[in-house]
């Protein structure tokens, strides 16, 4: 495999648009047919070499030709193969019907199929271009295969998972393995469809790279090799005013922890200096708990404006612990022209009326990055996701367009946006991430990589990985303390 491929993901539409291509080019498209199918084949032997039988469900589409070749590749193996097919095999057309012929094998309509112990199930009854949900028939036979915990490969998706959005249409098979073909689709990444695709395999069929590249859209897997280059790496002359000054909001007396999270976070994120700016009733319970964070007294708007005119501050984090309302929204468009997280309290003060955020960072580069879980978007963007036509990433690309600011639309499937249509996917973010006080820690490592001059998309996207990796360093049962002791990880070159 092509390694400029491996972080690529491409839509159903441009995979389609890949196979047109390569067709063009003079590659003979029952070729890839073969190779998809003996890649399966193969990796069917290789997951489940005692299989008492293989069940190969084919569809009515090419699909199902990439199952007839597998079935074929299967039986000339040795293995104890048996074939079911989906509609009249008799209508099978081009590459599909050719690839049923040469099998050989007979089959049978899907609905005599009866799931038994031993057997591993090949799924080949639709591929990662379904948009329509599954027929009753096939709907019926995905819960028999899960009751009786039948073993699935897939083959490109697992049946019924839209390879655009990752959500079931209807029904998609539990896969415990599925072989895709040159490139993964966003299905394979977004929830709930990575849940339901097992290990992911992906095999070169022969489409050229060039071509692949020449389709792709702007649709990545997040990882180092995307931003790395960008990162600042501290040499003999950096002083901590080159490293960047980050400026970390505090809430009132009761709520003033989250900030120092995010504070701890930048400092050893690699920002040169850290200051809480904090409210004068919350400075003796913040100035107990800081050593090399500083900290500033900021009551006021004025008190704002006059220390940005005073201090030389980089980046700045407002929003965990801050408390919703007209002060953070003054705070935040007194910042129009800096680099800024907005976060948590920070994006809910601005659900009456978001275009006032969104109209005052509307110029130049985008230097504003927002940090939305689920419920925090829906305040911001009640329209886009509400619409649920557009996968997780579509409604990141949308919203960030509209805001012209980078967007981390955070989850178990956290999702990076660049107002210029990039889209990262990130994979790397364990399960015991999800503890309260973790995304105050996100909002601080973004917060210092602006501070060192990153640019906000790649920020955010190095942010979203490098926290991921973090808690895989702090282990298991961590708290968001440990969390911000572990944020200064480092890449391996």
């Amino acid at each position: 495999m092509d390694a400029s491929l491996v972080s690529l993901l491409l839509t159903p539409d441009e995979m389609a648009a890949a196979d047109a291509a390569s067709a063009r080019s003079g590659i003979p498209p029952f070729a890839l047919m073969e190779r998809a199918g003996q890649a399966v084949a193969a990796a069917a032997l290789r997951q489940f070499p005692g299989a008492l039988r293989f069940v190969v469900l084919c569809g009515p589409g090419n699909n199902g030709g990439d199952g007839y070749v597998a079935a074929r590749a299967l039986d000339q193996a040795g293995a104890s193969v048996r074939v079911y097919h989906l509609g009249d095999p008799q209508k099978l057309k081009g590459d599909a019907r050719q690839a049923r012929e040469l099998c050989g094998l007979p089959s049978e309509p899907l609905q005599a199929y009866r799931p038994m112990a031993g057997h591993v199930v090949v799924d080949a009854l639709f591929g990662a271009g379904l948009t329509r949900d599954v027929p009753d028939i096939v709907a019926d036979l995905i819960r028999w295969v899960g009751e009786a915990r039948i073993p699935v490969i897939a083959v490109d998706l697992p049946s019924g998972l839209c390879g655009r959005r990752g959500v079931p249409l209807g029904a998609a098979f539990q896969a415990a393995h599925t072989v895709t073909f040159m490139t993964r689709k966003p299905g394979h990444l977004l929830l709930p469809g990575r849940s339901l695709c097992g290990d992911v395999e992906v095999f070169d069929i022969g489409i050229p790279a060039r071509i692949i590249r020449e389709v792709a859209g702007e649709t990545r897997e997040n990882g180092p090799e995307l931003w790395r280059s960008l990162l600042v790496e501290p040499g003999s002359e950096t002083h901590k005013y080159r490293r960047g000054h980050l400026a970390v909001f505090s809430g009132e007396a009761g709520k003033t922890g989250a900030a120092r999270l995010s504070a701890t976070a930048g400092l050893k994120a690699g920002a040169g200096l850290v200051t809480v700016g904090s409210p004068s009733a919350g400075m003796p319970v913040n100035a107990a708990s800081l050593t090399a964070i500083m900290l500033h007294p900021v009551d006021t708007v004025k008190d704002l404006k006059n220390w940005l005119g005073s201090a030389k501050l980089a980046a700045f984090v407002l929003g965990p612990g801050f408390g919703i309302g007209k002060k953070a929204r003054q705070f935040a468009l007194a910042l129009k022209d800096r680099p800024l997280v907005l976060d948590a309290d920070g994006i809910t003060s601005f659900k009456e009326k978001p275009s006032d955020l969104f109209d005052a960072f509307a110029g130049g580069e985008p230097h504003l990055v927002l940090t939305p879980h689920e419920g925090e978007f829906a305040r911001l963007f009640p329209d886009i996701a509400a619409d649920d036509n557009l996968s997780k990433m579509e409604k990141a690309v949308a919203a960030s367009a509209r805001a012209h600011a980078a967007i981390v639309y955070k989850g178990a499937d956290t999702v990076i946006a660049s107002p210029d249509g990039r889209a990262y996917i990130n994979t790397n973010g364990p399960p015991w991430l999800a503890t309260a006080g973790s995304g105050d820690v996100l909002a601080g490592m973004i917060g210092a990589l602006l501070a060192q001059g990153m640019p906000a998309f790649e920020a955010a996207a190095a942010g979203v990985y490098l926290h991921g990796e973090a808690s895989k360093r702090a282990g298991r049962g961590m708290t968001a303390e440990d969390l911000a002791v572990h944020a200064g990880i480092f890449l391996d070159p």
